[in-house]
């Protein structure tokens, strides 16, 4: 299997996780899904982010749905994988499984449940850097995990194995804080937005990419508004953002998060399944009426095929 190397930077795909009738994942239904994924323009994959609902799945079913990525994937574009479990020494069998799949590094949240203080994140990531035999992003997610502040970061900066940072805060000032203060001294460093509604100007301030739940969706729209930047354009990349943020904030305040995505990519042609959690009728009545306003939303993107045409491709 190639692997590949070098810098992050581009449009990764969170990826939701398609499961089968008894609620098992969906092995095949998930290579389809990474391979159209690739094909539709994304830079590479994230595999066990919270839109995948890493959470919600066994160590061994998390392992089992990197390697499905990794395969399907096939060096075509690099896997950050979510490598985040309960603590260091099981996070790190998690790391070695990951680099025998063939990922390109590791994305690890501070521990959860707990609230630490920046000393004993520092701590965790620092044992984690000393012994994993890939190399680590830190994952910054204060709606869910404990935050890591710019100080750490830039602590943590210092460490070889460290090589970037996925912030899905949505603050665009924190992230030019951590640009200025790491940038001159690890001009290497990766820096990734996770939060939609900002692409443009986390790019703007320096940002190499993103990890972005949309991308999952509508593929070609954040490829194009990357491209778009890249090339100058920023009046037209912004007219792309602003649909992206509409579309990004129904998906996420709809019933409950991931749902909103799960039902975008299945929209798309993609057949997902139920969820893990368990829902009441009303909300399954809800995810319908959602699915009606984000069919309007989609085909509304001049990049995008018509749904229609896009479920027959994949059926």
């Amino acid at each position: 299997m190639n692997k590949p190397t070098g810098a992050l930077s581009g449009i990764f795909t969170p990826n939701v996780v398609p499961l089968d009738k008894s609620g098992r994942i969906n092995e095949d239904g998930l290579a389809k899904y990474v391979d159209w994924l690739i094909r539709s323009g994304v830079h590479g994959l994230y595999p066990n982010g919270s839109t995948g609902e890493f959470t919600r799945f066994t160590a061994a079913e998390r392992q089992r749905i990197v390697k499905v990525v990794c395969e399907a994937a096939d060096g075509r574009v690099p896997v950050l994988a979510g490598a985040a479990e309960a603590n260091a020494r099981e996070t790190l069998l998690a790391c070695e499984a990951y680099a025998g799949y063939g990922a390109r590094a590791v994305a690890i949240i501070s521990p959860i449940f707990y609230k630490l203080s920046q000393d004993s994140i520092f701590a965790y990531f620092e044992e984690i850097a000393k012994y994993s035999v890939i190399d680590v992003t830190v994952y910054n997610i204060p709606m869910l995990a404990s935050s890591i502040e710019v100080e750490t970061v830039q602590r943590l900066a210092e460490l070889e194995k460290v090589i970037g940072i996925k912030d899905s805060s949505g603050d665009v000032a924190m992230m030019a804080r951590l640009i200025s203060r790491i940038r001159p001294q690890r001009p290497e460093f990766t820096f990734m937005t996770g939060w939609d509604a900002v692409l443009v100007p986390m790019l703007a301030v320096g940002a190499d990419g993103g990890t972005n739940a949309c991308s999952g969706v509508v593929p070609e729209l954040t490829r194009k508004i990357f491209d778009r930047f890249r090339a100058g354009d920023m009046d037209g990349a912004m007219a792309d953002q602003y649909g992206l943020t509409e579309l990004f904030h129904t998906m996420l305040h709809a019933v409950d998060f991931p749902d909103g995505f799960r039902a975008g990519v299945e929209l798309r042609g993609h057949p997902i399944g139920g969820s893990r959690h368990p829902h009441l009728a009303s909300q399954m009545l809800e995810i319908d009426r959602l699915k009606e306003r984000l069919a309007a939303m989609i085909n509304a993107f001049d990049c995008v095929e018509e749904l229609a045409t896009s479920r027959a491709d994949s059926a």
